[in-house]
């Protein structure tokens, strides 16, 4: 297995891109468990490259975004911004993301300056300390003889060096045939603390915010994921509303479930906390999920 040796630092130098004109900027390619660029890494770049044209007294509080075409590890990315609008109260900007001179991800995030308002929110559900579950490597040797590539295992620890991610119950490769209620929790934080900038931790939770959410859609049918190979599969769309202020460096509580996949789509939502209760970030995807034609 391939360890950095300080793996979170790798992901922030991959968040951190080039600025190559005024609203220009490019980004490092890295390749994931499939051949392909990892959505989260391309939603939260292109969230880096919206958030730097913007005043640093407005936060991110939405964003909406479409996967056009897959990306290629091989290659860098360049992102535009547009400029759509500048108001009293909120800032829009649209984003798109090339590739080999074809888009293949796109962007549009809201900002806001901070102002008081009406307060509610969902309760946040019951789940075990994250400090009593296993880790990454402590829980994926478990379910090796689930994948029929032996450098999976090797593969997903790596993928989780710079973000602690543990899951609450059995993931999707660990109950391959049995179908389970359409639901998933995880704790995640980073492996490591973080400056103390709202916008990298914002971008942060939009990279990890993709690494799970459609594990609620495969429980439904006992499948095991991509890297079992009993499905295929791609992120369609992804969005985002940041409720209040949290820390990616600090305890959050992924809680995802799939209300619905009909037509060859899965759609995941799911609520984000803090470790106090409070909440965060909700978040909704739909994935292309098909059977593999045997």
């Amino acid at each position: 297995m391939n360890e950095s040796p300080d793996p979170l630092l790798d992901l922030l130098h991959l968040l951190d891109l080039e600025q190559i004109e005024r609203d220009i900027f490019r980004g490092e390619s890295r390749s994931a468990l499939v051949p392909r660029v990892f959505g989260g890494q391309v939603a939260a770049q292109a969230l880096v490259a919206a958030g730097r044209t913007v005043p640093a007294d407005r936060g991110a509080h939405s964003l909406h975004s479409y996967f056009l075409r897959a990306g290629d590890p091989g290659a860098p990315i360049v992102y535009t911004v547009d400029r759509i609008r500048d108001g009293k109260s909120f800032t829009t900007r649209r984003v798109v993301a090339v590739q080999h001179g074809q888009p293949i991800f796109h962007l549009s995030a809201s900002f806001q300056t901070y102002e008081e308002g009406m307060e509610h929110q969902a309760p946040m559900p019951a789940a075990p300390d994250p400090e009593t579950l296993p880790t990454a490597a402590e829980l994926l040797p478990r379910y090796a003889d689930r994948f029929s590539d032996p450098g999976v295992v090797d593969r997903l620890i790596e993928a989780r060096q710079a973000v602690d991610l543990r899951y609450v119950d059995e993931p999707p490769f660990g109950t391959v045939g049995e179908p389970r209620e359409p639901r998933s929790q995880v704790w995640f934080r980073t492996n490591g603390k973080l400056a103390d900038d709202p916008l990298l931790h914002v971008c942060m939770a939009t990279y990890v915010s993709d690494m799970t959410l459609l594990d609620s859609v495969l429980l439904a049918h006992g499948r095991g994921g991509w890297a079992v190979g009993d499905v295929v599969g791609a992120s369609l769309d992804h969005a985002m509303w940041f409720h209040r202020p949290f820390r990616a460096d600090e305890w959050l509580l992924y809680d995802q479930e799939s209300p619905s996949a009909s037509g060859g789509r899965g759609l995941g939502q799911a609520r984000i906390y803090t470790a106090d209760g409070s909440l965060a970030i909700t978040v909704i995807q739909e994935g292309v999920v098909r059977i593999p034609r045997g």
